[in-house]
């Protein structure tokens, strides 16, 4: 599990082709990165991955087929920046909200729009997500934590502040880029809950 709050932000370094998949390696950059272990989850873009691999700044996961094919780490580029967050620990201040780290679908960014000191930023997202987006509700965008400002049939809307500009990957993602977007769990729940009583 993971928070959405971002530790830091790095590169993807390498994209090896192995067996049909891939093996990503990811320079930390930004990510405190001290007693890392293997087999450890690491959240990439909001993606969920295991390290297999690591040096003192860097670390290797594998993205199977399914993975790339349902978010944006099928299309990235060596050296595009990621945001970044270790697994969360049991003793761990909740500063966003819970996040699996498996992503639902992708969306694309389709205005960033200044707001006084903030930026606001639209966003388009799949119709068969939209229904579980609220307004003033939790959602994950690229791996961060945000509160939504307005959702309607077309997309939704977030407030910026300058610090997660500035300390994420947003600093350098524009209008017409894809985002991995992941719903709030609580609302994944509700529905099978009341699914199963209909």
């Amino acid at each position: 599990m993971f928070t959405g709050i971002i530790e830091g932000v790095g590169r993807l370094a390498t994209r090896e082709p192995r067996g049909g998949d891939v093996r990503l390696r990811i320079s930390t950059g930004t990510l405190p990165f001290e007693r890392v272990q293997l087999g450890e989850s690491i959240a990439v873009n909001g993606v969920c991955l295991t390290v297999v691999d690591h040096g003192q700044d860097w670390f290797d996961a594998d993205a199977s087929n399914e993975t790339l094919s349902l978010t944006t780490l099928g299309r990235l580029q060596a050296g595009a920046p990621v945001n970044l967050e270790r697994a969360m620990r049991p003793d761990d201040r909740l500063g966003g909200h819970l996040v699996s780290g498996h992503v639902d679908g992708v969306g694309s960014v389709e205005s960033v729009t200044p707001d006084a000191r903030a930026q606001r930023w639209r966003f388009t997202a799949p119709k068969d997500l939209l229904r579980y987006i609220a307004r003033k509700g939790s959602i994950c965008v690229d791996g961060v934590s945000l509160t939504v400002n307005a959702v309607d049939d077309g997309g939704f809307e977030v407030a910026l502040v300058p610090h997660t500009v500035a300390h994420t990957a947003f600093a350098t993602t524009n209008p017409g880029d894809a985002v991995n977007l992941e719903i709030d769990l609580v609302a994944r729940y509700v529905e099978r809950l009341l699914g199963e009583r209909a």
